[in-house]
């Protein structure tokens, strides 16, 4: 069982950086066993796979739209994942979503998840 908080989402200008952070309490299995990722959805879209890591951040994967401009990270002492966003652009503007999967590979389906966040809010500004 996780329970995953996500915080850092706000309101920044097109080419703005932020950090999104993902803080899990893990029970029964240790967090550095999960694979991490994040998600977003827009308004009117599916929700998306952004990034994923590995559970020793071995394995590590993105979306074409973000690559060069997001890194993923996780710190597995402080059961914490995060995902730098650089070079933000408007497209970026959905709530971002932390997820954890049991499954050892990063996986960008989101019925591999087993748990979610409750998502925060990034938008970008033209």
């Amino acid at each position: 069982q996780v329970q995953l908080v996500e915080s850092g989402g706000e309101l920044v200008p097109a080419g703005g950086s932020l950090t999104l952070s993902c803080a899990a309490s893990a029970s029964g299995r240790p967090f550095s066993m999960y694979t991490m990722a994040w998600f977003r959805q827009a308004p009117g879209k599916e929700r998306e796979f952004v990034a994923g890591i590995g559970w020793v951040g071995d394995r590590i994967y993105y979306t074409d739209s973000v690559k060069g401009r997001f890194t993923i990270s996780r710190d597995n002492a402080e059961h914490t994942a995060y995902l730098q966003m650089n070079s933000l652009k408007p497209e970026d503007t959905a709530v971002y979503y932390c997820a954890a999967s049991g499954v050892l590979g990063v996986v960008a389906d989101t019925t591999k998840y087993n748990y979610w966040g409750q998502g925060t809010q990034v938008t970008v500004s033209t």
